[in-house]
């Protein structure tokens, strides 16, 4: 018979598993940095307790790691209260975003890689590769990990929640529904795909000489119910997952299952498959989100598909039955995270690490690693 654990005591799991082997002082400090009240004698008293359902193990000198029975049931238990985790996660994260793309200042949401001090050369090495593709900009900041966290250096990168968050600043509430692999191809492409998205493969290229911030300029002058594409040609979803508001979980599991493919974008093979989310928006607010969607992917990286709706029923007062539109967006939190793992630069990270100004990042050009203290 199944164990039955209280959420505080799945969570303490998900840090042994982590961080393994860990002992109760180091624990109680990351319980207390996620938002738990708790004491060492608490720690002690429920490892003794998952020691005895043979959970977790000793390892003598070192602290507790997880058993293959503990990690069993942390990865089929607990299922509603994961979910609901990662949603009360992303509404707070969400929240707190006072990023202005427009004035490219303010608070964004960021996730974290966990970087070995010999590996951060390759790690800069792949944020300028990709930023040299449409992908780009790439802002990132290089810090030195806390004693608590693996690795000797943090590589934050902003998250594909940042997005969310600026359109909520703006009264815009986006609904994120799904997360997926994405097909795509790194070419510029027209924002204004006209009656039919890029998504079905008909994007129009365009030359090299126009920015990306100039086709954001000249669109504001066009029709609002044009599809849009910027970063990149999205040409279609690959699979499909309805995460249900827990879209950043769900693509953190695709990166740790090796589905994605950015190693055949980056070394020029044709298309390559990304992880992305998507969020319905209210289409009366189309041309306000459309302009702030255009406006952070240009500024912070990354893919944007912006749809207007299919369907064009109407109803009998002259309003549209199928009142949203929708928004499908690759941050480059979640894309550096792929190919950090994909050429095995890190195995560990945070896709919701959380907030950080914008002041704090650099374009990779100009990030110098600091020299770690002894």
């Amino acid at each position: 018979m199944a164990p039955e654990l209280d959420r505080r005591t799945y969570d303490l799991l998900r840090l042994v598993d982590r961080h393994s082997p860990i002992g109760s002082i180091q624990l109680v400090e990351l319980m207390q940095l996620h938002g738990y009240d708790i004491k060492d004698r608490t720690i002690r008293l429920t490892l003794s307790e998952l020691d005895e359902l043979g959970l977790t193990a000793k390892v003598p000198g070192q602290g507790r790691r997880l058993t293959q029975r503990g990690r069993d049931e942390l990865e089929q238990g607990d299922v509603s209260s994961r979910l609901e985790q990662i949603r009360a996660r992303i509404a707070a994260l969400t929240s707190r975003v006072s990023y202005d793309p427009l004035e490219d200042t303010g608070a964004l949401v960021t996730s974290a890689a966990y970087l070995d001090e010999d590996a951060v050369d390759e790690a800069l090495d792949l944020v300028a590769s990709l930023e040299s593709l449409p992908l780009g900009p790439i802002p990132i900041a290089l810090e030195d990990s806390a004693e608590s966290e693996p690795g000797d250096v943090r590589l934050l990168v902003p998250s594909s929640i940042t997005l969310d968050g600026v359109l909520l600043a703006h009264g815009v509430n986006a609904d994120l529904a799904t997360a997926g692999l994405l097909e795509y191809e790194p070419v510029a492409v027209s924002e204004r795909l006209g009656g039919d998205s890029a998504a079905a493969g008909e994007g129009d290229a365009i030359g090299d000489g126009a920015g990306e911030s100039e086709r954001a300029s000249a669109n504001k002058n066009e029709d609002p119910r044009l599809d849009i594409q910027s970063g990149g040609r999205i040409v279609r979803y690959v699979d499909v997952i309805n995460g249900e508001g827990s879209s950043i979980d769900v693509i953190s599991l695709l990166i740790e299952s090796g589905r994605t493919d950015v190693r055949s974008v980056l070394e020029g093979e044709g298309s390559g498959l990304l992880v992305g989310d998507g969020r319905q928006f209210p289409i009366n607010r189309y041309e306000e989100a459309r302009d702030l969607a255009v406006a952070s992917r240009d500024a912070i990286g990354g893919v944007l598909d912006f749809q207007r709706p299919r369907e064009q029923d109407k109803l009998p007062n002259g309003s549209s039955a199928w009142a949203f539109g929708s928004l499908t967006y690759v941050g480059v939190g979640e894309l550096l995270l792929s190919a950090l793992s994909e050429y095995d630069v890190t195995t560990e990270w945070d896709t919701l690490y959380g907030t950080a100004e914008r002041s704090m990042f650099e374009s990779v050009e100009t990030v110098v690693p600091a020299p770690l203290d002894d």
